[in-house]
């Protein structure tokens, strides 16, 4: 039996929070040894985590109806995540290579620290390709992740999310965009010293409007970086320009340009729309580049525009981990079988123009919401939060897409009473504190890696 793993929190109160079910025969005694110290198996036991439910899924008339091979059979239990296992193994095989992961979600993964954990410990198995992306949140007037600082001179932003009914300013792959009216704009990055160790990067792409201003190097290194700017839209609304370093750095200034390409003109400022989604960090090395969207407040609906998607597919993920349905509990009729016609709409679309990319549905963890009782306010479980997560299993197997069930993981029904009492739930009791989502975070990894331990083991790759 595997030594037990070392917890952020209390063992006996993490204990007390997750379901485990089912055990099973460790594959490596390897382990690996994580920032934080705390200490996780490379290979994993069925005992450690919770596995993704494959064998259920029906993938098609074509699978339900032919008798396959033993070994068709095992590759056909993996279908959903076979491509991404497999760019897995290529990375463990030493080659050069980058693997693409997209989390897309809400408020819980806005603030990065629960992909952000799961980033951080599948680059510490794999290799780390770099920061991947990063928007201008709190330019937005919103919370940024503590591990990168987007900053600038300019005060009157205006803000685009995807969340409001009519939108402010058009949006970008994040899910946000900020534009301004000013004549001139500079946007600073900057890695956070300690959050932030280990992002340093050599090549910056910036998503812009069709309309904004290029941006242009500024400050020391500017003559040392090569710009290549773009003169055509890439998708819907978005050009992408390209900043290449000739050396690793932690920090990069952009400052706009009225100058005609090519030549000395200036044209005038009213002639552009300036408008600004975000920035991919990469360090060119192989491994792991994990891309975290998330807006406050976000639900399935609010993404699930076709224009907006093909912003999305931009990132080209391997692996798309979708984590909504937590606002979406929230309402006052909530409906499954609408929540679920939702999800599918959304699938749909992902399908349709990402179709070499894998899909992993996450369910929401049980939270809180707050009721008046005798004219006093007091909190009860979200009732809701399981009736999504129902869901959202059930629409993966009709979809024949993966699905890790957080829910579950974190307990299930009741859990959040205990999450709450660990100090791991935020003052609202329906965020977590920073601690919780790593928590989160790691759960994700460990699902993650159990099952592509099986997938080693059962289709024989080394």
């Amino acid at each position: 039996m595997m030594k037990q793993t070392k917890w952020l929190i209390n063992l006996s109160v993490l204990l007390a929070l997750i379901a485990i079910t089912v055990g099973a025969k460790n594959l490596s005694p390897s382990r690996v040894a994580l920032q934080d110290d705390t200490v996780l198996p490379d290979t994993l036991a069925v005992s450690d985590t919770v596995a993704l439910p494959f064998a259920s899924y029906k993938m098609g008339a074509a699978i339900d109806s032919v008798l396959l091979s033993e070994a068709d059979s095992c590759v056909s239990d993996y279908a959903p995540l076979h491509n991404f296992f497999a760019a897995l193994d290529s990375l463990r095989a030493g080659k050069d290579t980058v693997v693409t992961i997209v989390q897309l979600g809400d408020s819980h993964i806005q603030a990065g620290h629960y992909s952000g954990r799961t980033m951080r410990l599948l680059q510490q198995q794999f290799g780390n390709a770099g920061r991947g992306w990063i928007a201008p949140f709190k330019l937005s007037k919103t919370n940024e992740p503590d591990d990168y600082f987007i900053s600038s001179v300019i005060r009157e932003w205006v803000a685009g999310r995807c969340i409001q009914h009519n939108r402010k300013c058009p949006i970008g792959p994040g899910g946000i965009g900020i534009q301004s009216v000013s004549p001139s704009i500079n946007l600073d990055i900057s890695m956070a010293p300690n959050n932030g160790a280990g992002y340093s990067f050599n090549q910056a792409v910036i998503y812009r409007g069709e309309k904004s201003m290029p941006m242009l190097p500024a400050g020391k290194m500017k003559d040392s970086i090569e710009t290549i700017l773009s003169q055509t839209a890439c998708a819907p609304g978005v050009i992408t320009d390209t900043f290449r370093i000739s050396g690793l750095i932690d920090t990069l200034q952009l400052q706009s340009t009225r100058r005609k390409q090519g030549t000395d003109k200036l044209l005038p400022a009213s002639s552009f729309k300036n408008l600004y989604y975000g920035f991919n960090l990469t360090n060119g090395q192989p491994g792991i580049l994990y891309h975290s969207v998330g807006v406050n407040g976000a639900m399935y609906v609010n993404y699930t525009d076709e224009d907006y998607v093909r912003q999305l597919a931009l990132l080209n993920p391997s692996l798309l981990i979708i984590s909504l349905g937590t606002n979406e509990t929230f309402g006052r009729r909530f409906n499954r079988s609408e929540f679920a016609g939702q999800i599918e709409t959304f699938i749909s679309l992902v399908k349709k123009q990402m179709p070499h990319t894998a899909i992993l549905l996450t369910t929401p963890p049980e939270c809180y919401k707050r009721v008046y009782v005798n004219k006093k306010r007091t909190y009860v479980r979200n009732e809701n939060t399981e009736r999504a997560a129902k869901t959202i299993v059930d629409v993966a197997r009709r979809e024949g897409v993966a699905c890790w069930d957080l829910f579950a993981a974190t307990g299930g029904k009741s859990s959040s009473a205990k999450w709450h009492k660990a100090g791991l739930m935020g003052r609202d009791r329906v965020h977590f504190t920073k601690e919780g989502y790593q928590e989160q975070g790691t759960l994700l990894y460990r699902a993650l890696m159990q099952t592509y331990n099986r997938y080693i083991a059962d289709n024989n790759v080394r």
